[in-house]
C-alpha cells in the first residue's frame, strides 16, 4: 500500500476528534501487525504473485465500490498520473510482491521487521537525489538501524548456507527499498488531487502488474480455495489493503506525521509477538536486539524529520 503520509493533506474533514484519531491509529497498527503472521498462514494455500494480485484486485475493487457508493470516486489530473503510475507499480506493485516472495521463506515476525526498515533507506536516497542535509539525528537513526540488520544478518544468527533464506531475506529488503524509492520519487512532486483520489487508481495499477507477474512466474501454480484462503484474503483486501489505506488517510489529517510515524513502529513490534503466539515462531535474542536498534533507529529519523519541519522558514 502506498504511504499516504507522502501524499498531500486532503481537502475533506478530518475524524470527528483526536481521540478517535489515535483509537483508529491503534486500529490500523492492530490490524497490519496480526496481517504478517496471516500472510504467512494464506501462503500455505496461495502462490505468493497470486496472493498478490488477488489481494490488490481486492483492495483497489473495494475502495472503487465504496467510493463511488459515496459520490467521491474522481478521476485524477492528468498533471498526477506519472506519479500515479510510479506509486503503483514500485511502492505497491512491487513492493506487495517481493514481501509475499521472500515471506515463503522467512519467519513472518522477521519479515515484519525487514520490511519495516523503509525509512532508513529514505535517508541515503534524500540526500543523493534531492539534496538534502545529512544531519547528526539522521546519522544517529542510519547508523542504528544498519547496526540492527548487521545484528540479523550476523553469522552466529544467520545460515548464510541456506539459499532460499537468503533469497527470502534479500527479496523482504528489497520491498523496503520499492517502498523508499516510491517515496523519494514523489518526494517533491505537488499533487493536484487528494490522496484518497490517488488510492484506488494505484490500487489498480498495482494489481495490473500483480497480474502480470502472476502470468510470467506463477503460470503453472495451483491456488488451494478453501475456507481458510478465502478468509486470508477478505482480510488482506478489504481490511488490510482498502480499509486500512481509508483510516491512515483519515488518520494523518488529525494527527501530526511524527505520531503516525512512530505508532507504525507497533507494526513489525507487533508483526513479531503474534507470529510467536500464533505461529509458535522463535523469539531470539538477535532478533530482540535488531527489533531494537532498527526500531530506535527509525524513530530517530522520524523525530528528526519532525525538527526540520519545526525548524524550517515560515513554518
Amino acid at each position: 500500500m502506498t504511504d499516504p503520509a507522502d501524499n498531500p493533506p486532503a481537502d475533506r474533514p478530518a475524524p470527528h476528534s483526536a481521540a478517535a484519531a489515535y483509537g483508529l491509529l491503534g486500529v490500523v497498527v492492530c490490524f497490519w501487525g496480526v496481517n504478517w503472521p496471516i500472510m504467512k498462514i494464506g501462503l500455505v494455500w496461495l502462490p505468493p504473485f497470486w496472493f498478490t494480485f488477488l489481494r490488490l484486485g481486492l483492495g483497489a475493487a473495494t475502495l472503487f465500490i465504496l467510493l463511488a457508493l459515496l459520490g467521491r470516486l474522481r478521476v485524477p489530473p492528468r498533471h498526477d498520473w506519472p506519479m500515479i503510475a510510479v506509486v503503483g507499480t514500485i511502492q505497491i506493485g512491487l513492493f506487495m510482491t517481493l514481501v509475499h516472495w521472500g515471506l515463503q521463506f522467512v519467519p513472518a515476525g522477521r519479515a515484519a521487521l525487514l520490511a519495516y526498515t523503509t525509512p532508513i533507506w529514505v535517508v541515503p536516497g534524500a540526500i543523493l537525489f534531492l539534496g538534502e542535509r545529512l544531519t547528526a539525528l539522521r546519522a544517529l537513526g542510519l547508523l542504528a538501524g544498519l547496526a540492527g540488520l548487521a545484528v540479523l544478518f550476523n553469522p552466529m544468527s544467520f545460515d548464510w548456507s541456506d539459499v532460499r533464506v537468503v533469497i527470502g531475506n534479500a527479496m523482504l529488503l528489497a520491498s523496503a527499498l520499492c517502498w523508499a524509492t516510491g517515496i523519494v520519487v514523489v518526494k517533491r512532486h505537488v499533487w493536484r488531487c487528494t490522496p484518497m483520489d490517488a488510492v484506488p487508481w494505484q490500487l489498480l495499477i498495482a494489481a495490473a502488474i500483480g497480474l502480470v507477474i502472476a502470468l510470467a512466474g506463477d503460470s503453472g501454480a495451483a491456488l488451494e480455495w478453501n475456507a481458510g484462503s478465502v478468509l486470508v484474503l477478505l482480510y488482506n483486501g478489504s481490511l488490510a489493503t482498502a480499509l486500512a489505506v481509508w483510516a491512515v488517510i483519515s488518520i494523518n489529517r488529525a494527527l501530526p506525521a511524527v505520531t503516525t510515524s512512530l505508532a507504525m513502529l507497533g507494526v513489525p513490534a507487533g508483526g513479531l509477538l503474534l507470529s510467536a503466539l500464533i505461529l509458535d515462531e522463535p523469539v531470539t535474542v538477535s532478533l530482540l536486539l535488531g527489533l531494537t536498534l532498527i526500531a530506535g533507529g527509525v524513530a530517530i529519523v522520524a523525530w528528526s524529520d519532525r525538527r526540520e519541519t519545526l525548524t524550517a522558514p515560515g513554518a
